[in-house]
């Protein structure tokens, strides 16, 4: 067993060394840039990015005169909802998702039995298939001991016996009880295709469950198959990434379900308010046109109710925070401006002018908005920050009780409190990790914003996007409605070198005299799975001087050879073994808690009682019911990248087997690499395609509506 300094050159972060898979040296990290490798980590294809250019989506306009009626049908009553809002906390309820209905596509993509969520690919799987890649969650508020309600035993029963009619797995009972809602049982009989709402079930399989329960009934130009396949497509759109779909887009999705007429089959999902339509109009800075005639350039839109009223919710609250506040600074912030200093003082003369405030940078940046904060908090502004996880927090010097996490500030766990209003009782609120947030996420927080606060968005624009849907950071970025200020601080030493050359994509050489930078090279997944448990239980401990429980393993996905479940069930034998007697857990155990989708905790296991499994996550007991136990509680010893995104350990061993080709792109990369503070370990088994991935393969782009909404709501900022 060799040493992590002895099994490779140290400091071979670049290139070359990826022509033969033994040899270290310049770009020993280096991998193929797949296409289907994106910024999300999913598989699923990029839903309404080629097919419907303004041209083509101008065409649509003469078949979408009912979808457009009933767009101002449904922004009015939008605006109605939002008139009625009494706070943010109903509105974060509003726009929560269901972690139930999560578990059934993770553990099937898990187990290999079905693939990835896609669009536009036929559900049979591909003769070679990548590491299944991480599944992606919709983040919602909820603090770290919440779980979602579990249905009723009544309901969940009669359910059963309706799958059990149907020939579908009765264990998908709670899932269907919980997606559906009060009288599932009665809503699947009546329309079987419901079952799509289950995430994990594909068309197929919905139609061979509604032919046992419909029998002659059943057939493809059946209108609840129709809306039920929309409804799913656009699902499995959010999946990837998208708050909607392209009408060209969406049509050609159907077609290739095999729904006979896809017009049709939309607007019947727009009449019955299972989906929303809306014509964005291209460029709405630019003059009306002089001819009554001539139209201008639009784009036809449809998706789903939750991620339009978030979308537009974003929109409005972020236009009231530009716009609710006069550029001239008050006494306080005038002092919280000049007692910062270096990188900070120019983010805190930003912040002193402007509601909104976007501040970007790697690692070491972080230390401006922490010494923002400080400096507003001395000034006498009520003034807190927020990070995507707890470490994120604790990695923030600061004053005890003015950071915490996004998720437990928005459920009261910590910061302020509330105002008579509803509205966060604050001044100035920073959100680190910034590219996490999803759109639902963001609208929460910005929606418990009250007038004339300020927020800074602070993050690392090179990071993985957020889990679930939306760019929000991206598209703030790209709208340019508000102050952006980018650090000057690099992050040091090696791998600060190392990761800065991904985040502009090229994978150089770095000298790494202290062993900052270790290449493994390996032949096949088997391999990879031994010496990673080499590196983590001997190796780095040994040459390193930093212990296996400090230590993560990143890996693409949570299937194949070398996903996170073979990972974490090596690891486990070789430092905590044991029977599994709760669940497959034992005290000791390192676990990955998900209190939400989206979010994930990493923790201990204590004990297990009859009150469920007992861990300990971020310093916080937690107890986990035995029913939630599944659902929620993973194995943590080797993690995702979107898993660990917003955390980092004072070591990292990233596996790359040669089968995770398809799953690399340079957020993925840059991401995973960044989460080691002393000392990175890559286990390299995909030659040359690391180097690719990092050079060519950039985030998949993502539809969504906010730029647009954002340039009709802040003119000024055209």
């Amino acid at each position: 067993m060799a040493a992590a300094g002895d099994t490779t050159t140290a400091g071979t972060g670049g290139a070359d060394g990826d022509d033969d898979a033994g040899a270290t040296g310049s770009g020993a990290v280096g991998a193929t840039g797949a296409a289907g490798a994106g910024g999300s980590g999913s598989a699923v294809p990029d839903a309404g990015t080629g097919e419907a250019a303004g041209g083509d989506s101008a065409a649509q306009l003469s078949e979408a005169a009912a979808e457009l009626a009933a767009q101002r049908v449904e922004r009015e009553r939008i605006a109605q909802r939002k008139a009625e809002k009494k706070g943010p906390v109903e509105s974060g309820a509003k726009l929560s998702g269901t972690a139930a209905d999560l578990l059934a596509a993770i553990r099937a993509v898990e187990s290999g039995e079905k693939p990835a969520a896609t669009v536009f690919a036929d559900p049979e799987p591909a003769p070679h298939r990548a590491p299944a890649p991480e599944p992606v969650h919709r983040p919602e508020s909820a603090p770290a001991t919440a779980a979602p309600p579990m249905p009723a035993a009544e309901a969940v029963t009669a359910v059963r016996g309706v799958l059990a009619d149907g020939g579908a797995p009765e264990s998908l009972a709670p899932q269907v009880a919980a997606a559906l809602g009060e009288g599932a049982d009665t809503l699947l009989r009546e329309d079987p295709w419901q079952l799509l709402r289950v995430t994990g079930v594909r068309p197929d399989q919905a139609d061979g469950f509604a032919r046992a329960l419909l029998g002659a009934e059943c057939g493809p130009d059946d209108e609840r198959r129709g809306r039920a396949v929309t409804g799913w497509l656009l699902e499995q759109a959010a999946v990837a990434g998208h708050t909607a779909l392209e009408m060209p887009a969406l049509t050609a999705a159907l077609a290739q379900r095999a729904v006979p007429d896809p017009e049709e089959a939309v607007q019947s999902a727009l009449a019955e308010g299972e989906a929303l339509v809306f014509q964005d109009v291209l460029d709405p800075g630019a003059p009306e046109p002089e001819d009554d005639e001539e139209e201008r350039p639009v784009r036809v839109l449809v998706g789903l109710e939750r991620y339009a009223l978030a979308e537009e919710s974003l929109a409005d609250g972020l236009a009231r925070l530009v716009n609710s506040l006069a550029k001239d600074a008050s006494e306080p912030w005038e002092a919280a401006a000049a007692a910062a200093s270096g990188g900070a003082a120019e983010l805190a003369r930003a912040v002193a002018g402007h509601g909104l405030v976007l501040h970007t940078g790697g690692e070491a940046a972080r230390a401006e908005p922490a010494a923002l904060l400080t400096a507003a908090r001395a000034a006498g502004l009520r003034a807190f920050a927020a990070a995507h996880a707890p470490d994120g927090g604790l990695r923030l010097t600061s004053g005890e009780g003015t950071v915490g996490t996004v998720a437990d500030l928005l459920a009261g766990v910590t910061g302020p409190g509330r105002d008579a209003d509803g509205a966060l009782d604050l001044d100035l609120l920073i959100v680190l990790d910034a590219p996490q947030l999803d759109v639902e996420g963001a609208a929460v927080l910005v929606e418990a914003l009250p007038d004339g606060a300020r927020l800074v968005l602070s993050g690392d624009p090179a990071m993985l996007w957020s889990s679930g849907p939306g760019r929000v950071f991206a598209d703030l970025l790209a709208a340019r409605v508000c102050p952006q200020i980018a650090s000057r601080t690099p992050d040091p030493g090696p791998l600060g070198e190392l990761v800065s050359g991904i985040g502009v994509g090229e994978l150089t050489q770095v000298e790494a005299p202290g062993k900052e930078v270790v290449i493994v090279p390996v032949r096949d997944a088997g391999e990879a799975v031994h010496r990673t448990v080499q590196l983590v239980a001997d190796s780095v401990p040994r040459a390193i001087g930093v212990p296996a429980e400090q230590t993560v393993v990143i890996t693409p996905g949570h299937g194949g050879a070398a996903g996170t479940r073979a990972l974490n069930a090596a690891l486990k034998e070789r430092l905590n073994p044991g029977p599994g007697r709760f669940g497959g857990f034992d005290p000791g155990d390192r676990i990955a808690y998900s209190p939400a989708p989206g979010r994930t905790v990493p923790g201990q296991v204590v004990k297990a009682d009859a009150e469920g499994l007992h861990l300990s996550c971020a310093g916080a007991p937690v107890v986990v019911p035995k029913e939630r136990v599944e659902q929620s509680v993973r194995h943590g010893w080797a993690l995702t990248a979107h898993q660990a995104a917003g955390s980092r350990w004072p070591a990292a061993v990233v596996v790359l087997p040669g089968d995770a080709v398809q799953s690399l792109s340079r957020p993925w990369v840059y991401t995973a690499f960044s989460r080691a503070e002393r000392h990175l370990s890559v286990v390299h088994g995909v030659d040359q395609a690391l180097a690719k991935a990092v050079a060519e393969s950039l985030p998949k782009p993502r539809t969504t509506r906010l730029p647009l909404l954002l340039k009709t709501q802040v003119p000024a900022a055209n």
